[in-house]
């Protein structure tokens, strides 16, 4: 059985490897459409994870790996997302729609003891697939087509280790592990021309970093009242992205444009970033009754990077995101009421995104809400379920033909957790 399951877990990690992600135009820029490291869980509540400690014991915190204090179960988490993304543009009032399906994240938790608990999950991070084309007429007369086109994902695969210090302290570290391959290219095509000038980049990245964490809380026992603090900071930076650029004119030589022939190259270069992945840090605060409710809000930092693009260096300005959120579960003793043992989520952000473009900054925000709806099996101790959460945000602005995206990501997963790995006292 163990052997199975072991197999099992590669497999679905190679398949999560290989997999396509839908996203937006502006994955064009940079590493991609970030995906964010949230399980439903924490997506359900607006991303809230560094001052969220699970009042069960099912749950693993890899956001926070400190948050991990009441986690005395063995859990095997296995998600989805359905990204469905609606897109204008002033620009010829340009409308476009885009749908993928993506299994977003396994993950597998335990303690080791008491006071020390281990993950490691895997997830993409990151990913690029768009095709755009842009047809215009020149001063000449002749038909000019761009197009721009990108493939490719970062994944991240990442071990977390969270130590309880005493009753209220709690430290932890994850090790990340990003790597992938990103692709964009920009062909000219000009009309009654046979050759096309294409651009094209490839970006193949292998990234290690850490995550430092660490989180108070204080339970008052008359009330049973919760107060949490929570901070995590990520550092160490051994970035290794190798960016190989050329520009030439070619020709396809089959109906799919897929094979190049005769292909001339103008301008070749290698160049290696070190800053792919740099410093983030969160602080989080969080408020809530034992087993009844919690609420927090929460403040993330992330500073700009510089990528090649296009054989060109391009900065990225800072990122702030701001998130609230939180659950409630009305009465996990009422086994005559199914709908008082769910635990219903909500949440909404802000970010200030990392692009800025014609002087715009391209941002975000949405609202989230979802549930744990529990496995008959389930107690307060065994809190395993089918997990369903939804998002629907805005991103990017109409001003200056810019894309307007509007979307609806639906999410859907499993979390088992039972009592594994332990010994028996008696036979």
């Amino acid at each position: 059985m163990k052997k199975i399951f072991a197999v099992s877990f590669i497999s679905v990690g190679y398949f999560l490897n290989a997999q396509s992600l839908s996203n937006s135009p502006y994955a064009t820029y940079g590493i991609g459409d970030v995906k964010y490291d949230n399980t439903i869980e924490t997506a359900s509540m607006g991303g809230i994870s560094t001052a969220y400690i699970s009042d069960f014991t099912s749950s693993f915190n890899f956001a926070n790996p400190a948050n991990n204090s009441n986690f005395e179960l063995t859990s095997i988490r296995l998600e989805a997302t359905n990204e469905n993304n609606y897109f204008k543009t002033n620009y010829n009032d340009t409308k476009s729609t885009k749908h993928s399906t993506y299994l977003s994240n396994i993950a597998l938790a335990f303690p080791l003891s008491p006071k020390v608990k281990m993950g490691i999950s895997y997830q993409p991070y990151s990913s690029k697939s768009y095709d755009i084309v842009n047809n215009a007429t020149g001063a000449d007369g002749l038909m000019y087509s761009n197009r721009f086109k990108g493939s490719g994902t970062l994944n991240t695969a990442q071990a977390a280790v969270s130590y309880k210090i005493d009753q209220n302290f709690a430290v932890g570290l994850r090790a990340n592990l990003y790597f992938g391959n990103l692709y964009d290219l920009n062909e000219l095509r000009i009309q009654n021309t046979e050759y096309i000038n294409g651009y094209e980049t490839k970006n193949s990245i292998k990234n290690f970093n850490f995550t430092l964490g660490g989180s108070y809380q204080t339970l008052n026992t008359r009330t049973d009242k919760k107060l949490t603090i929570g901070a995590t900071a990520t550092f160490g930076n051994t970035s290794n992205m190798t960016t190989d650029y050329t520009n030439s004119t070619y020709r396809y030589s089959d109906a799919a444009e897929s094979v190049k022939s005769l292909e001339t190259i103008i301008e070749q270069k290698s160049t290696n970033s070190k800053n792919l992945l740099p410093l983030q840090a969160s602080l989080g605060v969080g408020y809530g009754s034992e087993n009844h409710w919690f609420v927090s809000g929460q403040v993330d930092y992330k500073k700009g990077e510089d990528i090649s693009y296009f054989g060109k260096s391009f900065d990225f300005q800072d990122t702030y995101r701001i998130s609230a959120g939180g659950w409630y579960l009305p009465n996990y003793n009422n086994f005559r009421n199914y709908f008082s043992r769910v635990i219903y989520r909500y949440g909404a952000f802000y970010e200030r995104g990392n692009l800025k473009l014609d002087g715009n900054s391209i941002n975000k925000f949405g609202i989230s809400a979802g549930v744990l709806l529990p496995f008959k099996t389930s107690s307060i101790t065994r809190m395993s379920g089918l997990e369903l959460g939804v998002e629907l945000g805005k991103r990017g602005t109409l001003n200056n033909n810019l894309i307007n995206q509007n979307y609806i990501n639906l999410r859907v997963g499993f979390n088992f957790a039972d009592r594994w790995f332990r010994k028996t006292l008696y036979n």
